[in-house]
C-alpha cells in the first residue's frame, strides 16, 4: 500500500504553520506504528477512559478539549461523574488541563453554563480548564479530544479523538435504550434520546501528535474572547483566562501496532488575532476526505449527524459519476435534532438538496437510511464516520457539512491498516490486496449491529451483497409497519430515510429572517467563507 496514494502529503494540508508535518523524519505528514481501536458508543468509551484516569499518578499529564462538558455525567454509575473523576486525579498530582468552547447563550441550546461550572470545579481541585471562544463569529470548537500521558511509563499513554462529547445523553450502548442523564432533543425521541456515536483509542507515537494539537491551541497568546461581555464577565467572576505552562513535551510513545494515523483538522481563516498554527486556516479534513473519494472505487460507508451541503457532498457526487459500480451506504438522524421554526428547515432543507445532488449522480447505487431501537424510538446519530472500500477510514468530530470544512475547529483521523487482506484471495467477498483488517472490521460491526443479527461474514464483506442486506432489512421493517405492525417486529434497525415534503415549509422559509439570516447550512449567511477547500 503506497500510503501517499490515501494520505496527504505535507503539502497537501495547506497550512506550513502547523508542527503536526514537522514531528516525523523527513517531513512525513502522518504516523505508522500505531493502534486505532474504535470504541462504538459513549458506554464503552466512558468505561475505558474512567478505568485509564483511575490509574493516573502524580506527575502524569492529562489533556481534554470539548465541544461541552457537563461535570455530573456520570462514565460508569454514581461516584463517576466527570468533573468528580477529573479533580480527584488534579488532586493526586496529575497535571489537568482543559479547553472548552465558551458558547454563545444557552438560550439557543449551547453549553456556555455548564463549561463554566466544570471549570470553576476543576479548578478549585488544582486543574485548569480554560472556556475558549478564538473562533469566527457564527462559529465553535468542536474537537472532542483526550490524551493521558504517564511519566516514566509511555507503553500506557494513550489519545481518544472522535464524536462524543463528555456531557449529558453520550452514555448510551448498543440497546440505544438512551443516557438517563439526558438532554431534551426534538419530541420524537422521547425523554431519554437514544444515541449512536464512535470514538477512537489511539495508541503508539500518534499520541504524541494528538498532544501537539492540544498544545498549539493552549499556547495561543490571542485572549480567550473578543466579545466585550465576556471580558467583563471573567473579570467580574475572576475567571482564569491565562493559560498556565505546560511542563515540556515528553518523547512520544514507541510503535506498537500496524495502524498509520493522520490528524486531519479545520481551522477558519479567523479575522482578527489568526492562529499562529493556521494563520490562513486550514481545510486538511476536506481535502483528506476529496483526495480519499478520488481513490474510491466499490463502496463508501458513511454515517454522519448532518449530511449537508450540496457544495460538500460533490466530492462524493463525482466519484459515484466516475465509477458506475461504486456504491454509497449513508447512515443519518431520521428527525432533526430540534423541533422549532429555525432549526427544522435548515436541517431537512440542506439535507434534501445534499440527497438531491448524490442521487442524480448515484442513482439507485446511493442509500440512505435512519435508525430506531427496538421499541421504534428513532435513534440519533451522532457518530463521524466514513469507510472508503474498506482501506482507507476516518472517525472525528467533523461532519460532512459545510460548517465543519471550514469553520469550526475540527479533528478527525484518517487510518490506514498495513497488515493486509483479512480474507483469502479466493473469498468472493475479498476486495483483493486493497482491503484491510480494521477499516473492515469496523463496517461489519456497524452494519452487524444496524441489522440486529450477525449474519455470515462473506454477506458483509462482499460490498454488493452489504448493500443489498442493508436494503431488504429496511424494506422488511418499512413494510410491517405500512401493513399495521402484524406480529412480531423484524430484525433490524434501519429503516429507509423518506426525505420530508418541502412544500410545508415553504412557508417558514419565506419569512424575512430566515431569507435575511440562514442558509441550508446552517450558518448565518453573511459569515459563508469565500475560500475554496
Amino acid at each position: 500500500m503506497n500510503r501517499a496514494d490515501w494520505l496527504l502529503l505535507p503539502g497537501e494540508r495547506g497550512n506550513p504553520a502547523t508542527r503536526l508535518d514537522a514531528r516525523r523524519p523527513g517531513g512525513a505528514a502522518w504516523t505508522p506504528g500505531n493502534e486505532a481501536r474504535p470504541l462504538v458508543h459513549g458506554a464503552a468509551y466512558f468505561a475505558e477512559l474512567l478505568s485509564g484516569i483511575s490509574a493516573m499518578e502524580a506527575g502524569d499529564l492529562l489533556l481534554f478539549t470539548d465541544w461541552r462538558g457537563d461535570a455530573d455525567e456520570r462514565l460508569d454509575g454514581p461516584g463517576t461523574e466527570i468533573g468528580a473523576v477529573l479533580c480527584r486525579a488534579a488532586a493526586r498530582g496529575v497535571v489537568v488541563k482543559g479547553l472548552l468552547w465558551r458558547s454563545h447563550l444557552d438560550g439557543l441550546h449551547f453549553s456556555q453554563e455548564e463549561n463554566l461550572a466544570l471549570g470553576v470545579e476543576l479548578a478549585r481541585a488544582g486543574g485548569e480548564c480554560l472556556l475558549d471562544m478564538r473562533v469566527r463569529p457564527g462559529g465553535s470548537h468542536h474537537q472532542k479530544l483526550v490524551v493521558l500521558r504517564h511519566r516514566g511509563r509511555p507503553e500506557r499513554d494513550v489519545a481518544y479523538v472522535g464524536g462524543i462529547d463528555l456531557c449529558h445523553n453520550r452514555n448510551d450502548d448498543a440497546t440505544h435504550s438512551g443516557d438517563r442523564q439526558s438532554l431534551p432533543l426534538a419530541s420524537a425521541y422521547g425523554p431519554h434520546p437514544p444515541w449512536h456515536d464512535v470514538q477512537l483509542a489511539l495508541r503508539g507515537p500518534v499520541v504524541g501528535d494528538v498532544e501537539a494539537v492540544f498544545r498549539e491551541r493552549w499556547e495561543d497568546p490571542a485572549p480567550l474572547s473578543r466579545s466585550p461581555f465576556n471580558r467583563m464577565r471573567e473579570r467580574l467572576a475572576h475567571e482564569d483566562v491565562t493559560a498556565d505552562p505546560l511542563p515540556p513535551q515528553t518523547p512520544d510513545p514507541p510503535p506498537c501496532g500496524t495502524h498509520t494515523v493522520q490528524l486531519l483538522r479545520t481551522y477558519p481563516n479567523r479575522l482578527l488575532f489568526g492562529y499562529p498554527f493556521a494563520p490562513d486556516g486550514e481545510r486538511s479534513i476536506a481535502r483528506g476526505y476529496l483526495k480519499a473519494l478520488e481513490r474510491a472505487r466499490v463502496l463508501i460507508y458513511l454515517e454522519d449527524q448532518y449530511l449537508w451541503s450540496p457544495r460538500v457532498v460533490a466530492g462524493f457526487a463525482r466519484a459515484l459519476r466516475r465509477h458506475p459500480g461504486l456504491r454509497m451506504i449513508s447512515v443519518v438522524p431520521t428527525v432533526p435534532e430540534q423541533d422549532g421554526w429555525l432549526t427544522l428547515p435548515m436541517n431537512l432543507i440542506g439535507r434534501i438538496n445534499a440527497l438531491a445532488d448524490l442521487r442524480r449522480a448515484g442513482g439507485g447505487r446511493v442509500a440512505v437510511y435512519g435508525l430506531e431501537n427496538r421499541a421504534g424510538t428513532p435513534v440519533y446519530v451522532h457518530a463521524k464516520v466514513c469507510v472508503i472500500d474498506d482501506t482507507w477510514f476516518s472517525v472525528g468530530s467533523d461532519n460532512v457539512n459545510l460548517r465543519s470544512w471550514t469553520h469550526d475547529s475540527e479533528l478527525s483521523c484518517a487510518v490506514l491498516d498495513e497488515s493486509g487482506d483479512p480474507r483469502p484471495p479466493k473469498d468472493p467477498g475479498g476486495l483483493g490486496d486493497g482491503a484491510r483488517v480494521l477499516p473492515r472490521e469496523l463496517r461489519l460491526e456497524l452494519m452487524r449491529e444496524h441489522l440486529d443479527r450477525d449474519p455470515p461474514a462473506a454477506e458483509l464483506c462482499d460490498p454488493m451483497a452489504a448493500f443489498d442486506a442493508f436494503a431488504e432489512s429496511a424494506a422488511r421493517l418499512d413494510a410491517w409497519y405500512a401493513d399495521g405492525r402484524p406480529g412480531p417486529r423484524p430484525p433490524g434497525r434501519l429503516r429507509r430515510y423518506v426525505p420530508e415534503d418541502l412544500s410545508r415549509l415553504r412557508g417558514l422559509l419565506a419569512r424575512p429572517l430566515h431569507r435575511a439570516l440562514v442558509d441550508p447550512d446552517g450558518r448565518p449567511m453573511g459569515m459563508r467563507l469565500r475560500k475554496g477547500f
